[in-house]
């Protein structure tokens, strides 16, 4: 999530506008883990993601499993480098298998809607007015999902 933001399409009253200031820097770079049935784990860095920070968070997460887990992960360059790589198996041995999914198939992973639904519809305007306001109102999504309003119902057919 970028203090830049992103500008989905908004109808105002005629005569009325809002504008949103823009901003360089400050990004908060989440990554979600988000189940079947909805359980979400988040992690999340203002700083760069590299392969050694997904492996630290994957790591993190292997340590909480109870049963065989498979992660369904796009084809982001800290996805699937040779850093990563080299964990397949360790993980494996831990019940948590890589899924990979192919290039250009957002639509096949959960956690997509999830990013989608943050970004253009649970992120206000005002969340955009300085980088604490939007890393606060990101954190608060992610704590409370699940929860009244934040909250996704999938269907499974």
């Amino acid at each position: 999530m970028c203090p830049t933001g992103s500008a989905p399409l908004r109808w105002m009253p005629t005569g009325q506008q809002r504008g949103i200031s823009s901003q360089k820097g400050g990004a908060l770079n989440v990554f979600g883990l988000l189940n079947l049935r909805g359980d979400l784990t988040s992690y999340h860095t203002t700083g760069p993601v590299s392969s050694q920070t997904v492996i630290n968070w994957l790591d993190d997460y292997a340590t909480g499993l109870r049963q065989t887990t498979v992660v369904v992960l796009d084809n982001a360059p800290w996805h699937c480098s040779k850093q990563v790589e080299g964990k397949i198996e360790g993980w494996e041995h831990k019940g948590m298998y890589l899924f990979f999914l192919p290039p250009y198939c957002p639509h096949l992973n959960l956690i997509e809607t999830l990013w989608r639904k943050i970004k253009h519809e649970w992120l206000r305007p005002q969340d955009f007015e300085s980088k604490a306001a939007l890393h606060s109102r990101v954190n608060h999504i992610l704590k409370n999902y699940g929860k009244q309003e934040f909250t996704i119902l999938f269907s499974i057919k």
